[in-house]
Parts: structure tokens; C-alpha cells; sequence
């Protein structure tokens, strides 16, 4: 392992959560993919298998912030084991109605109580942030590493949950993610030791954490790169399938992670300088005209080294949204503004894939790669037109900023802290 890796694995108890927080982070690439797998299986109506999918992430969407302010109040532990366990009941729930062929809105109502739990991505993130909270360097290599955990688990949670259902039985992958999310979360929050000590009462502010200007650009973004991501997953199966090769569009994905991955490892080892927000900008901007060669790409090969370049963007751009969440939201509020950046993306996917399924139906999977590029057109613009708000007060405005007892501002130490993540 490289040495800037091999530092923030050091700390104690640094092994332990990242080792935890990646098998309880599998459930979220595997439990949609595996819902629609089994009910496609056991009922052969895939309207109603994309519909309790898109309820489970919808359900999360809206759930899953909530459920991280009241960790921000509460610590971790409190709030993930009940969470947890109402999850858990209610994904057993669907997979023993679905078995039994219940009535539909039964399985939607367990869909819907499946996605009480929280993203661990957020947990583990905050984990980093309290543990380096003094030292960016490693905070930014942290975050790119959880990075690449994001980029393997979405490479591997789809192969297991659709191999196991298609070649055990329909609810074998469900009921992996069931043991995941159950074993990952009790694993995760027995670690107490590196659990961030949730802030004084009088620091909770009330309201969301989507009350800071800068949180909301962030999430913008983040709802049309998420678009990005679920029409190139439905597109690309398109385009396999039409070039008679729809076995293919797993690999051809996996190349797209593995771009993602790659980048995000090497940039890691690096000690960018400068405004992160220019960073970010410059991020988005790279994502954007990737996508142009998407429209270009004639056969499955050109697809994947389109994909391949496609996704060098998306885990640097993302490791660096990561860190100006930090910038822009209240330390006490840091669980829930982390988790309003995976409320975008899981936003966007469910957005992305619809509008791609009609696009593909419409003018075939060739016209579909034109939605992923309006997309990353869409995120370019929201971040050239918010990039004013992501940058310090005295940069926007062109004057010193107040100055707080000692001659610093009082936000001085935070903001140099935090420069490089």
C-alpha cells in the first residue's frame, strides 16, 4: 500500500471501521438490483420490480438525511442499531411477501421502511473527519479512499446479488444484503472507541443543514451527476443488448468503476494546492466533456475506453465535494450535510434511469447516451453558475474578513485546516 495509505491506516481503530463500514456500505449496491432480480423472477412483471427499486431509493433519499441529524444530536451507535433493526424487519418483510405473493401495496410498504438506515459512506466519512480532523493531507487521502470503497462495492454488489438470485434462488441476493447491512452495522457502531462525540446541545442549530448556500450548490450538482450515472447504466445495457452482446454491459461498466477507481487511487497519493472550489469546478467541467465521446462510440469496445476516460472525473471531483461539504457545514451538522450528497446522487440516479429508459424506447440506445450528456452539461453549469458561493467570503467579495479576538477571523483555522481536502 502506498505510504500516504498506508499513514491513515496508522490511527487506531482506522482498520476496523473502514473494514466495517465497507461490508455494511454493500447492501446499497446490492439490495436494488436484487429486489428488481427477484420480483422479475418470481412474478415476471419488471414494471413492478423498477417500481418497489425506485420506492426503496426514494425512500432512502428522503429518509436517510433525517436519520443523519439525529446521528449528529445523538452519535452513531443511538441512532444506526434501531435504525438497523426496522431495516432489516422490513427487508425481511419483502422478501417473505414477495415469496408468498402478497398484494402489491404490501411489498411497497416494506419497500418504503427498508430505507430508514443511513448510507455507513456518511458514517465512515465523518469517522475520517473526526480522526484528521487536524491534519487535510490525510483527511484527503481518507476520502479518496473511500472513494475506491464506493467504486468496489458498486462493481461488486451488483454481481453477487444478480449471480446468487438467478443461480440459487430469487431472494438469495436480498437476503446477502440483509446480512450485510445487519452484520456491517452491528460490526460498525461496536467500535466506540473512533465514534465522533456528537456536539455540545448548544451547538445544534435548528433547521436542515441544506440552510447553507454553499451545501445546496454541492447537492445540485450532485442530482445531475447522479442523472449521469443512471442513464449510462441503462443506456449502456441497451446498447449491449442491441449489439447482441448484453451479457457484456457488466464488464463495460465495471470499466467505467474502474476508471473512477484508478483516478481516485492516485489522486489520493497527491497534495493538490490551491482553492478547492476551482478544483471542484474544474472537476465538473472535465466530467462534462467526457461525456461527448458517449454519443461517438460505434461498438462495445470504443464504448468502454469512452467510459474508461469517461469516469477519470468522477472520484477526484467527488473526494473534493467531500471536502468543501466540510467547508460549508457546521461541524455539528457534518453526518447529515455528508448524507444530502448521496440524497442528490440516489436523487439523480432515479431521474437519470427513467429518462434514459424513455429515450432508449423512443430513438433507440445510440439517441440514449445524449441524456448523460445534457446531464454533465447540466452539472457544469450549476457549477459554473454556483461557484461564487463555494469560495471563502474574502475571495467573493475582494475585502479581509472580519477579524476575531487575536487578529485572525474566526474561521481562519478551519478554513486553512481544511484547504486541501
Amino acid at each position: 500500500m502506498p505510504s500516504p495509505y498506508r499513514a491513515i491506516f496508522a490511527a487506531p481503530g482506522a482498520k476496523g471501521f473502514s473494514a466495517a463500514g465497507f461490508l455494511g456500505r454493500m447492501p446499497m449496491s446490492m439490495m436494488g438490483v436484487g429486489v428488481v432480480t427477484m420480483i422479475s423472477q418470481l412474478t415476471g412483471r419488471y414494471g413492478l420490480a423498477g417500481a418497489l427499486s425506485a420506492t426503496l431509493a426514494l425512500s432512502m433519499a428522503v429518509l436517510g438525511p433525517q436519520m443523519s441529524r439525529l446521528v449528529d444530536r445523538h452519535g452513531q451507535r443511538r441512532v444506526l442499531r434501531p435504525t438497523a433493526l426496522v431495516s432489516a424487519g422490513a427487508v425481511a418483510g419483502l422478501l417473505v411477501c414477495a415469496q408468498q405473493g402478497a398484494p402489491d401495496w404490501l411489498l411497497f410498504v416494506f419497500a418504503a421502511g427498508a430505507g430508514c438506515v443511513p448510507g455507513l459512506g456518511s458514517m465512515v466519512r465523518a469517522r475520517w473527519a473526526a480522526l484528521h480532523r487536524d491534519a487535510p493531507r490525510a483527511l484527503h487521502t481518507a476520502y479518496a479512499w473511500e472513494s475506491i470503497v464506493d467504486e468496489v462495492c458498486f462493481i461488486l454488489g451488483p454481481i453477487v446479488s444478480i449471480g446468487l438470485s438467478t443461480a440459487w434462488f430469487p431472494a438469495a441476493g436480498p437476503l446477502l444484503a440483509l446480512v450485510f447491512l445487519v452484520t456491517g452495522i452491528l460490526w460498525f457502531t461496536a467500535q466506540r472507541a473512533t465514534e465522533p462525540v456528537p456536539a455540545p446541545r448548544e451547538e445544534h442549530t435548528p433547521g436542515s443543514a441544506l440552510r447553507s448556500p454553499g451545501l445546496r450548490v454541492l447537492v445540485a450538482a450532485l442530482v445531475a451527476t447522479g442523472v449521469v450515472f443512471g442513464a449510462v447504466d441503462v443506456v449502456t445495457v441497451a446498447f449491449a443488448e442491441e449489439e447482441g452482446h448484453k451479457a457484456a454491459a457488466s464488464v463495460v461498466l465495471a470499466v467505467f468503476a474502474l476508471g473512477s477507481c484508478l483516478a481516485g487511487a492516485v489522486f489520493g497519493l497527491l497534495h493538490p494546492t490551491g482553492p478547492a472550489a476551482r478544483r471542484w469546478l474544474l472537476g465538473f467541467l472535465t466530467m462534462a466533456v467526457s461525456m461527448i465521446p458517449l454519443l461517438l462510440a460505434g461498438n462495445l469496445v470504443l464504448l468502454a475506453g469512452a467510459l474508461f476516460v469517461a469516469g477519470l472525473s468522477v472520484a477526484p471531483t467527488m473526494v473534493t465535494t467531500m471536502g468543501l461539504v466540510e467547508q460549508h457545514v457546521p461541524r455539528a451538522k457534518l453526518t447529515e450535510g455528508i448524507t444530502w450528497t448521496t440524497t442528490g446522487i440516489t436523487v439523480g440516479v432515479a431521474l437519470g434511469s427513467s429518462a434514459a429508459g424513455w429515450v432508449v424506447d423512443s430513438a433507440g440506445a445510440d439517441a440514449g447516451y445524449a441524456v448523460p450528456a445534457a446531464a454533465g452539461a447540466s452539472a457544469a453549469a450549476i457549477a459554473l453558475l454556483g461557484y461564487r458561493r463555494l469560495r471563502p467570503a474574502a475571495e467573493r467579495t475582494g475585502t479581509p474578513r472580519p477579524r476575531g479576538r487575536g487578529g485572525s477571523s474566526a474561521n481562519d483555522d478551519d478554513r486553512e485546516r481544511h484547504s486541501l481536502a
